[in-house]
């Protein structure tokens, strides 16, 4: 079983969503993407439920992010409805020339027709 192209652009599109900084501070818009039993394991090592994850997102500062870039997005259907999206976020700051790199994976659940994120999990790591 796999993903149909349609669904995995949109998919991409709603991670690429998550890295904007204007919808990570509206805590509504960042709900509607996030299920009810959504969960996170943060890049921190700290684990985050959905409310935990909105304030998180919402409180977070973003005067030094010049630029995110989305890399190597592959999508796995784990069953009917729920897929396994990986892929590597690097992210430049003002403050530096060194960039940050990240290996992120979500699971995304098809619910009443819309695609909610029902897990997250961002671990940093050295290069690309």
């Amino acid at each position: 079983m796999s993903v149909s192209n349609l669904q995995e652009v949109l998919l991409r599109e709603l991670e690429e969503q998550l890295l904007h900084p204007e919808l990570r501070k509206s805590g509504e818009s960042v709900a509607a993407l996030l299920a009810d039993e959504f969960f996170e394991f943060g890049s921190s090592g700290q684990v985050y439920d959905k409310q935990q994850a909105i304030h998180t997102l919402q409180n977070e500062p973003q005067e030094g992010v010049v630029c995110q870039s989305l890399l190597d997005f592959q999508t796995c259907v784990l069953a009917a409805g729920v897929v396994l999206v990986t892929y590597r976020v690097v992210q430049y700051q003002s403050s530096s020339e060194i960039p940050i790199y990240s290996l992120r994976s979500s699971i995304w659940k098809l619910i009443d027709n819309h695609w909610k994120m029902v897990f997250h999990q961002g671990t940093l790591t050295t290069g690309s």
